[in-house]
């Protein structure tokens, strides 16, 4: 028996709604309504439509909005557009965005029936194929994290996990090993999924400015507020926040995130409104917040609140086998990138990738593979071409903040000392580097 095509309608007049409604139940279609965007992509939280008609004009969330973050999520969803006021310019920039037509108000019922019957026949064509995908379990948005290894593919499944949960979640392990693609996987794969992931990072702010950038502020607030503006725990309503470095928030931040945390409500700076938002939050850090507990440097109360669940990001040194795949992908990302022929690297250079501590992890390697493909001769990548010194390989440290630690001195001598650019050399802001340069007392060769 053959599948009945179901179609969601998306329009804030009632009147469009009833009449598209009807006319659809009577071609034998299964349909079902939504006065607006939002509620619109809470209904396909739940439950999947094959053709999505939606209206441009409407409050809140427009329809090209609603179109762009339905097909970042699903690109197969077949979305047709609809518009009583139609320009070439929004038509164009609807088909840009992946819908499968665009129609003008007033509809001719025939034209419209014509149209979704030749949807209805491209969903046919790829019914088997849709078939075998839902009977895979797989995980979305998770290509960027590479590798076959124990510990990496048990990271895969603590996503799987708690993806579908609204748990809190702490990402913790290295600098450079991807804790920020892991909370990017965890959103894609929730209930959340169709709302944004708000990112903000902690430690590039000073606590002024993180107030500021989390609740928002008031027209006036302060010197230079010269407007109303939503902070991030607003723009994640629905969605998800991630906390990037979230051991290096103040004392008066932390009691502030609790409080948060606890009623789901808080005030713009300057203001004096409560504004609610149901947001989930992920945070990441790559320092010992239970050790910070035990000092009293972190609230205790904080801490439980947001380690419902730990994920631990592993070391590329504990996942060594994974770095052939690793450094397979990056040469394809570059050279794709700069439009440059598929490259190899030779099995000297590969060894000696396997043998290298990387203090930087997959962000380290990521650099290497980037510049080899940079300074190379095109034809394949060679041990020259990668910034591995014999000293390098060969010293021995005693600890990983020993390694960090010689890491950070010769990138810093490199570039005579110039934070801006060693920062980013080291793909990290400027607070983080002089955080380290504080924390092992570096100072500059005399």
């Amino acid at each position: 028996m053959a599948k009945k095509i179901s179609i969601l309608i998306v329009d804030d007049e009632e009147s469009v709604r009833d009449s598209l409604y009807n006319w659809f139940i009577e071609d034998d279609y299964r349909v079902e309504c939504a006065e607006n965007a939002k509620k619109a992509l809470s209904i396909l939280e739940s439950d999947n439509f094959d053709i999505i008609l939606a209206d441009i004009k409407m409050p809140g969330m427009d329809g090209l909005e609603m179109l762009r973050r339905i097909k970042s999520l699903r690109k197969e969803s077949i979305v047709i557009v609809m518009t009583a006021f139609a320009t070439v310019d929004t038509a164009v920039q609807a088909l840009k965005d992946g819908a499968f037509d665009y129609v003008t108000k007033p509809f001719d019922p025939d034209d419209l029936s014509h149209l979704i019957r030749n949807a209805s026949k491209q969903i046919s064509l790829t019914e088997e194929n849709e078939i075998l995908k839902d009977k895979v379990v797989s995980l979305e948005n998770v290509e960027d994290l590479i590798g076959n290894s124990e510990a990496i593919q048990k990271v895969l499944k603590e996503i799987e996990s708690v993806a579908k949960s609204s748990a809190s979640v702490i990402i913790t392990g290295e600098s450079g090993t991807g804790k920020e693609l892991v909370a990017r996987a965890i959103h894609a794969n929730s209930s959340r999924k169709f709302f944004p992931l708000v990112s903000v990072h902690c430690g590039a702010l000073t606590e002024s400015l993180l107030e500021s950038e989390l609740f928002g502020h008031e027209k006036g607030a302060f010197t230079g507020a010269v407007y109303n503006r939503k902070g991030r725990f607003e723009m994640a309503d629905s969605g998800t926040i991630f906390l990037d470095e979230i051991a290096t928030i103040s004392p008066k931040m932390q009691v502030e995130l609790l409080r948060v945390l606890e009623s789901k409500s808080f005030v713009r700076v300057g203001g004096n409104k409560e504004i609610m938002s149901d947001f989930r939050v992920i945070c990441a850090t790559n320092r010992d917040l239970k050790g910070m507990v035990e000092k009293g440097i972190f609230r205790e109360d904080l801490y439980y609140r947001l380690n419902v669940v730990n994920i631990n990001v592993p070391p590329l040194r504990e996942r060594i086998e994974d770095i052939p795949l690793l450094v397979e992908y990056f040469i394809k990302k570059y050279c794709n990138s700069m439009n440059r022929p598929i490259i190899m690297i030779d099995s000297a250079a590969l060894k000696r990738l396997e043998e290298f501590p990387f203090p930087g992890n997959i962000r380290e390697l990521d650099n290497m593979i980037e510049r080899a493909i940079v300074v190379g001769n095109g034809k394949k990548i060679s041990l020259r071409d990668l910034p591995l010194g014999k000293e390098t390989i060969n010293t021995t440290f005693e600890s990983l903040d020993d390694l960090e630690k010689n890491h950070i001195i010769q990138i810093l001598a490199k570039y005579n000392w110039n934070i801006s650019v060693t920062a980013k050399a080291l793909k990290v802001d400027r607070v983080t580097l002089y955080n380290k340069i504080k924390k092992y007392d570096l100072k500059p060769a005399r």
